[in-house]
């Protein structure tokens, strides 16, 4: 593994680890862009794995965005455009052709790619699982104010409630009433885990509503490469099938793939099914 901190736009900083053949050429390199509430540390399996998967000559790359590891807090200006500069600034570093994004990474990769459209950035392949992006509303985000006001009145139990009731609406735990979820959520924010989120709550509230404020219009992604990939875990919250399923109508050429055993998590667990699917898209 090779670990360097690299200096970005507005003076802030990134920490970036490699893995696999480190000094891979950019062809034969993947930069993957981690989740809300997510470290690059929690990524290195997934990262190993797959550097392991795509084989000898790969690399892959994982950075810690703002506010969480080694890198800088989230700028007072922070928005989209904070974290579409900031995979700018990777590709620059790494020299990598090929993006992956997991969940909310997904959303910045999609409209950092949006965004590169005509440019040398546009990659060779672009792979999202679970894309957070809420396009034409098809993501609740009602329950993000109350998530914000928990999160700034220091109500670990309520706020950690209200994320897993908003984002994994549908399951047995969003039918759990809130008071009750929010005395569990109290009592196993002890976890390792669940300190890691508490620490990152209010880097996850700017994040979030970069993410999910303003509902993306499907036809503003019609200009993606014709190669991108959306992929979308069979046991993941149906919105995230409902995302990907728009964005795949909309890009003239994509390829949309189901992962029957996958869950949203899938990523950072290193599920072998997932590592192996996503291996075989990259080496094409």
């Amino acid at each position: 593994m090779k670990e360097q901190v690299v200096p970005t736009h507005d003076g802030g900083r990134l920490a970036l680890y490699s893995y696999g053949t480190v000094d891979a050429p950019g062809e034969r390199r993947v930069v993957l862009i981690g989740g809300a509430f997510l470290t690059a540390l929690i990524y290195r399996p997934f990262s190993q794995a797959l550097a392991k998967g795509l084989g000898h000559g790969w690399a892959v790359d994982v950075y810690d965005r703002r506010g969480r590891g080694r890198s800088s807090d989230q700028p007072a200006d922070y928005s989209m455009a904070t974290e579409i500069a900031d995979l700018r600034t990777v590709l620059d570093t790494t020299g990598a052709r090929n993006i992956l994004g997991h969940s909310l990474g997904g959303s910045v990769a999609l409209n950092a790619v949006q965004e590169f459209t005509g440019t040398g950035y546009v990659p060779d392949k672009l792979c999202v699982y679970d894309a957070a992006v809420n396009i034409d509303g098809s993501i609740d985000t009602a329950w993000l104010d109350d998530f914000e006001d928990a999160v700034d009145a220091g109500n670990v139990g309520h706020a950690l409630a209200r994320l897993k009731k908003g984002m994994q609406p549908g399951t047995a735990l969003s039918k759990i009433p809130e008071p009750v979820l929010a005395g569990l959520m109290a009592l196993v924010s002890r976890t390792k885990i669940n300190r890691m989120f508490r620490e990152l709550m209010p880097t996850g509230v700017g994040e979030l509503r970069a993410a999910y404020d303003e509902a993306e219009h499907v036809r503003d992604f019609a200009v993606l490469p014709a190669n991108t990939h959306f992929m979308v875990g069979g046991k993941s919250p149906g919105y995230y099938k409902v995302t990907a399923r728009r964005l795949h109508a909309a890009v003239p050429g994509s390829t949309f793939e189901l992962s029957p055993k996958g869950f949203h998590g899938s990523i950072p667990a290193a599920v072998k099914e997932l590592v192996t699917d996503i291996s075989e898209y990259f080496r094409g």
